[in-house]
């Protein structure tokens, strides 16, 4: 791991830390712990369901000519979304780990790298119309204080730059091939034919607007379902807070979230994000923050298990690999 993401993780750690140590540790553990065995196994539960909606985000891109199955696109999901929540890497870190799960589940690596492209984009278009919603309830709800001018005034600064760069990423992959496969060619031998295999699974996804349009609408549901099962939180927790405070307030964690995209796991930013948030809403800090160390007990209980059994399936495929070689050589 490279000094600057030990820094990084560090200075959000400490950021975590030190909010937790702020509102209190007691309050915050209480309400946690008021959800109780039953109901975390329910946010669990609400949590495999969705990834259920994103696998099938991902898989709908696909022609049903590729003869891959949904349930492949769900675990390679589910890999990504681990590898990026419990291991210490930055997002962008577990959207490559999800890319090669696709491919050791026998997708050809043009197509599962041009998939993950496009559902990456679509996710991204389905984050902003999610966000412009959590505006929307902000503006609708909250007294115009000065907190709440600033927070809205960022949020449409996201806004805007999310905007903004979803039209650019759409731009370069459907006009800026031609330039990306010259320079990947100056750079290293074959790896311009590799970027032109990546481009024509792209352009065939893309000659398939309805498919296209699918996943950015399975996407949108599961942005919706992410706040219902926080709501669900909340709720288990012993707050009332409605269910459309919180569609504004995971709208809104979830765009902190982008913009602290190269912090491993999102540390502090996450907490942080919730502090802020929540009391707006009339719940107190401690619930958010309950929320957060909910989600992040969540995401170890899911994700620890699915990386061990990827971690397994690699480990085989390695021996497999060099008992090949082996074979190759004593016949030789």
């Amino acid at each position: 791991m490279k000094w600057r993401t030990l820094i990084i993780a560090g200075l959000g750690l400490a950021l975590a830390l030190y909010l937790v140590w702020y509102v209190g540790l007691g309050a915050i553990l209480a309400a946690a712990v008021a959800v109780g065995w039953g109901g975390f196994a329910l946010l669990c539960l609400g949590s495999v369901a969705l990834f259920g909606l994103l696998g099938s985000a991902w898989h709908v891109l696909l022609p049903a000519s590729s003869g891959a199955g949904a349930w492949i696109f769900v675990r390679a999901r589910l890999v990504r979304d681990s590898a990026s929540e419990v291991l210490p890497f930055s997002q962008l870190g577990g959207i490559a780990i999800g890319a090669r799960a696709l491919v050791l589940q026998g997708v050809s690596a043009p197509l599962a790298s041009a998939s993950l492209i496009v559902d990456v984009t679509t996710e991204m278009l389905a984050q902003i119309a999610y966000l412009a919603l959590g505006i929307a309830i902000v503006s609708a709800r909250l007294p115009r204080t000065s907190i709440v001018t600033s927070l809205t005034r960022a949020a449409l600064i996201s806004l805007a730059l999310g905007a903004l760069a979803g039209v650019l990423f759409l731009a370069v992959q459907r006009y800026g091939q031609r330039i990306t496969v010259r320079i990947a060619a100056s750079v290293a031998r074959g790896a311009g034919q590799v970027v032109a295999a990546v481009g024509a699974s792209l352009d065939a996804i893309y000659r398939s607007p309805g498919r296209v349009a699918a996943s950015l609408g399975l996407h949108i549901g599961g942005w919706i379902g992410n706040a219902l099962v926080a709501w669900m939180a909340f709720r288990l927790i012993g707050s009332r807070i409605e269910l459309a405070s919180v569609v504004a307030i995971e709208s809104l964690v979830a765009a902190a979230r982008s913009v602290g995209v190269l912090v491993p796991n999102a540390l502090g930013v996450q907490e942080a994000a919730y502090t802020v948030l929540t009391p707006l809403f009339g719940a107190g800090a401690e619930l958010g923050l309950a929320v957060s160390l909910l989600k992040r007990a969540r995401d170890i209980v899911l994700g620890v298990p699915v990386l061990l059994v990827w971690q397994a399936i690699e480990g085989r495929r390695a021996l497999a690999g060099a008992a090949g070689a082996e074979s190759d050589e004593s016949l030789g």
